[in-house]
């Protein structure tokens, strides 16, 4: 069975950085695009960035875009998301999800995981 678990999550000052990760807990040779999306408090789910499986093309939402850094570690089935110079506006939920092909929109993910906590503070 299908199922990304999130890791990586916490408490950090303005401008420190965190590195989460996504892995597939079904222990599957995965070969899924991996997208990152986010909820902040009383805010629409948001992309964040996306991976394509094979981990040539990558995309990145305008307000993370040369802060954010997603790669995937293919020996580990693992997807990175390296997070730089937060702002307390990041903080929110940070969800991964699998998909058979790479697309920002979050409706055309069938799988997710359970999320993990980003605090910014400033």
């Amino acid at each position: 069975q299908v199922q990304p678990v999130e890791s990586g999550g916490g408490l950090v000052q303005a401008g420190g950085s965190l590195r989460l990760s996504c892995t597939d807990s079904g222990v599957t040779e995965s070969n899924y695009a991996v997208g990152w999306f986010r909820r902040a408090p009383g805010k629409d789910l948001e992309f964040v960035a996306t991976i394509s499986g094979n981990g040539a093309m990558t995309r990145y939402s305008d307000s993370v875009k040369g802060r954010f850094t997603i790669s995937r570690d293919g020996a580990k089935n693992t997807v990175h998301l390296q997070m730089n110079a937060l702002k307390p506006e990041d903080t929110a939920v940070y969800y991964c999800a699998f998909n058979n092909y790479w697309t920002p929109i979050a409706s055309n993910y069938p799988y997710w995981g359970q999320g993990t906590q980003v605090t910014v503070s400033s």
